[in-house]
């Protein structure tokens, strides 16, 4: 039977990796935002969003301004407190600030998320109505997510967007940088596994399906590589099916066009173009032939 000499052994080599780790791991300090708190805080925007869905039934009785003016007031609160541990210490003072500019972009937001659903409506025609979506459809959802976390990425809080973008990818399959532009009507048919990465620009009414990549290609030196636009353009109008993978920053698809399932592209494609994959050849054997 060991000792309890293996166990100071072991807590003397967990305290030595405290101090070399290149991140702080131990200590009363540390100043990071709280996960539980910004899931919470992801909650009650979908309540003031979609209230009678996802809102608090002890409040439907009140006016709709008096509903919403509580629901921002309190989403004020846990932005600011959020905000403040994100930020180094020196600019804890801008989180109000930040905060209060949030709020004023929400009412936005909530726009731009109902032209998403109406997408989502509009382009899915085994969605049975717009309540369906809302309660069942992971696209709407990662969307929703986006659309605030890509706000506090434009004003440049740190940590907090992708802590928001990382717990939609986690519920949902579906991976948006806080940092990729994406215009309006926005749609996302099943999810699973699609990647939109940091300096992606999608424009207005584009569908992506499952399994689709907009991604960068392998920089050679990681994170000291150049900076600047890493990921694709994808203009109006465009349909990207499953299993694509578009790559690179100079890559743009042009307006209109269609992108077949697993297509691989690192170069343009000019606008009203339909991008079509060669299937491979298909071979039948009857049972009886693979006996002969």
């Amino acid at each position: 039977m060991m000792s309890e000499n293996h166990i100071c052994a072991a807590a003397k080599a967990m305290a030595q990796t405290y101090t070399t780790a290149s991140v702080p791991l131990y200590g009363k300090k540390l100043r990071l935002p709280d996960r539980q708190a910004v899931i919470l805080l992801i909650k009650d925007i979908r309540r003031l969003i979609f209230p009678a869905y996802y809102g608090e039934a002890a409040l439907m009785s009140l006016a709709p301004e008096d509903y919403a003016a509580l629901l921002l007031e309190r989403i004020e609160k846990q932005l600011f407190s959020q905000i403040a541990l994100a930020l180094p210490e020196e600019q804890e003072l801008q989180a109000q600030e930040l905060a209060a500019e949030i709020v004023t972009r929400l009412p936005k937001i909530a726009q731009k998320v109902q032209l998403d659903l109406e997408a989502t409506f509009d382009g899915d025609p085994a969605a049975g109505s717009r309540e369906e979506i809302l309660f069942s459809y992971p696209g709407l959802f990662a969307i929703l997510v986006y659309r605030v976390a890509h706000e506090l990425y434009q004003m440049k809080v740190p940590i907090l967007p992708r802590m928001m973008s990382e717990y939609a990818h986690s519920h949902t399959g579906i991976d948006i940088h806080p940092g990729a532009q994406i215009g309006d009507y926005f749609f996302i048919d099943h999810g699973t596994g699609i990647v939109v990465g940091e300096t992606t620009v999608i424009g207005d009414r584009v569908k992506l399906y499952q399994g689709v990549t907009l991604g960068a290609l392998s920089p050679r030196d990681g994170h000291h590589s150049r900076p600047g636009k890493r990921h694709p353009t994808v203009e109006d109008d465009v349909t990207i099916y499953s299993g694509a993978s578009i790559l690179g920053g100079e890559t743009v698809i042009g307006r209109g066009s269609v992108v077949g399932g697993n297509a691989f592209l690192t170069g343009s494609v000019q606008e009203d173009t339909r991008v079509v994959i060669h299937a491979p050849e298909t071979i039948f054997k009857h049972r009886n032939e693979e006996r002969k």
